[in-house]
């Protein structure tokens, strides 16, 4: 049922605005899927317009930030040095780096070579070769506003099996974009990525997705990668999430270093890739936040 709340009251959501001029129509056309049975967002991840923007800002200097690595990163330095690049361009722009001590964890950015799935701890012997891909994931707070995305890079000469990995991994990103728009299913937002990546001879990770993000680092919903159609949470105006994939190039079993606890490997040690993006549902489709 909907919230027993007067037309004439303030709107729930703390827009200041009375609750027919702001989110009335849409709960009405929320509740008209509950009754259908449907997953319907909790009210706490539907942000306004002002968080948003904020999230918008945030994204700006998480996207700076990660043209800063594209311009600089090259065979023969080392993750650390990554490490370092984030932190200073974060900083220098007002931002501060969302993984530095995040549940423990010791440094500003994630930096996942090869065999690594996510979530990689930077460090100074760690050195990029020639051949190698890396996923670099930037995460940034600005003015309180979190938001997060990541790029594939590929060091010199990548053979072509790796290459295209990390193209496809990209590909299926901008399908499950495709799917993002009001009163969709999250569900087919994971489908059409796991249909496009198993057509390629691929597997997805099953373990690990993305999430809500906005007003802390990590949010409702999970957003699973190996989803079937027509299942999930009803997408609706406001939502704001990660789309993140993380696409094997053999098994989709993986495991965590015991020596860090929380560099993930593929089991097989084949090559795996991830792009990640943030993205708002908007009235008409979605926007991109950070990318």
């Amino acid at each position: 049922m909907l919230k027993k709340i007067g037309r004439n009251d303030p709107c729930w959501c703390g827009s200041g605005k009375k609750y027919k001029d702001c989110h009335l129509a849409l709960d009405e056309k929320i509740n008209s899927y509950k009754l259908k049975g449907w997953k319907i967002p909790p009210k706490k991840i539907i942000k306004r317009p002002d968080q948003i923007n904020g999230i918008r800002e945030s994204g700006l200097v998480n996207i700076a930030v990660l043209d800063y690595v594209a311009e600089n990163i090259h065979a023969g330095m080392s993750t650390e040095d990554i490490d370092r690049l984030v932190a200073e361009k974060t900083k220098e722009l007002g931002g501060i780096a969302a993984p530095l001590n995040y549940e423990g964890f010791p440094k500003s950015v994630c930096t996942s070579i090869n065999d690594a799935v996510c979530h990689g701890i930077p460090n100074e012997e760690e050195i990029l070769q020639d051949g190698d891909i890396i996923n670099v994931d930037v995460s940034t707070i600005y003015k309180g506003y979190f938001s997060d995305s990541s790029r594939m890079f590929c060091i010199g000469e990548v053979d072509e099996v790796s290459k295209k990995l990390v193209e496809d991994t990209l590909k299926a990103v901008q399908l499950g974009l495709s799917e993002v728009r009001p009163f969709n299913r999250l569900g087919n937002v994971g489908a059409v990525i796991n249909e496009f990546a198993q057509s390629q001879g691929y597997k997805v990770v099953r373990d690990i997705g993305g999430h809500g993000v906005g007003l802390e680092f990590h949010e409702d919903p999970f957003v699973s990668y190996v989803t079937r159609r027509d299942t999930g949470m009803l997408l609706v105006p406001g939502m704001v999430f990660t789309i993140e994939p993380m696409i094997n190039l053999g098994t989709d079993e993986i495991f965590i270093d015991s020596d860090n606890d929380w560099t993930v490997y593929t089991e097989d040690g084949a090559p795996s890739a991830q792009w990640e993006v943030t993205v708002a549902v908007t009235e008409d489709g979605y926007e991109i936040l950070a990318y």
